[in-house]
């Protein structure tokens, strides 16, 4: 899952960033709202974090842009302003949340998940392939009962794999997916978690799940079917 923290308040920023990355999360930021509104139009992302007072473009501004675009995309709005009015106007430009600063981590985590889970996500805390299990919510991955320890970013493509399991997925949808903003398309960071998470999966002589199809991408599934 991939997050986009939009927020001038570098403590907080890092502070989000965090908490987010050690459930799992890949997240991405931007420090103003034109930078903010720029990215959630032009990358995927499957949850945006969004501060009401930014500098160039204010929070109300990048969610006007954001429903514009016809992005769906759910969208948690932060802020200090905690009068009904301010919160009317959000929902009503397409905030899906709201949520008053200060604020406690937990809370800002129960809200992440909760709408990761709404209808247009369509999420399962279990998600299973075969004897594949990899639970969402505990971030415990298990093949034929035994646990698999994956670092955040195996933990990452494994469940965009797992999302996109029995299809072709080409590096470019796993680098805009899985990689932050800024990765380096040319780099072979993809081709070593790949290999990496293959090993892992295989661990016990499992069955290979994870195929390569030269000039395309890479499956998930059972078996190697073209």
């Amino acid at each position: 899952m991939k997050i986009l923290i939009i927020d001038d308040e570098a403590a907080i920023v890092e502070f989000l960033r965090t908490g987010l990355i050690a459930q799992m999360y890949t997240v991405d930021s931007a420090s103003d709202g034109e930078r903010g509104s720029f990215l959630a139009r032009t990358s995927h992302y499957d949850l945006i974090i969004l501060d009401y007072s930014l500098p160039k473009l204010d929070g109300a501004g990048v969610l006007k842009e954001i429903r514009q675009d016809g992005r769906a995309v759910p969208i948690l709005m932060l802020s200090v302003k905690s009068e009904i009015i301010d919160k009317e106007t959000a929902f009503n430009l397409g905030a899906d949340d709201y949520l008053t600063k200060p604020f406690l981590l937990e809370e800002l985590l129960l809200r992440v998940r909760a709408l990761l889970k709404r209808p247009l996500q369509i999420e399962k805390e279990l998600i299973r392939l075969g004897n594949l299990t990899l639970c969402t919510k505990n971030k415990v991955v298990r093949r034929n009962g035994k646990e698999i320890y994956l670092t955040r970013r195996e933990f990452s493509l494994l469940e965009f794999l797992l999302r996109s399991h029995g299809q072709i997925i080409s590096r470019s949808e796993i680098l805009e997916h899985v990689w932050d903003y800024d990765a380096d398309p040319f780099s072979n960071s993809i081709e070593t978690h790949i290999a990496s998470l293959r090993k892992k999966l295989r661990a016990n002589r499992q069955p290979e799940l994870i195929h390569t199809f030269p000039g395309r991408g890479y499956k998930l599934a059972l078996e190697k079917l073209k």
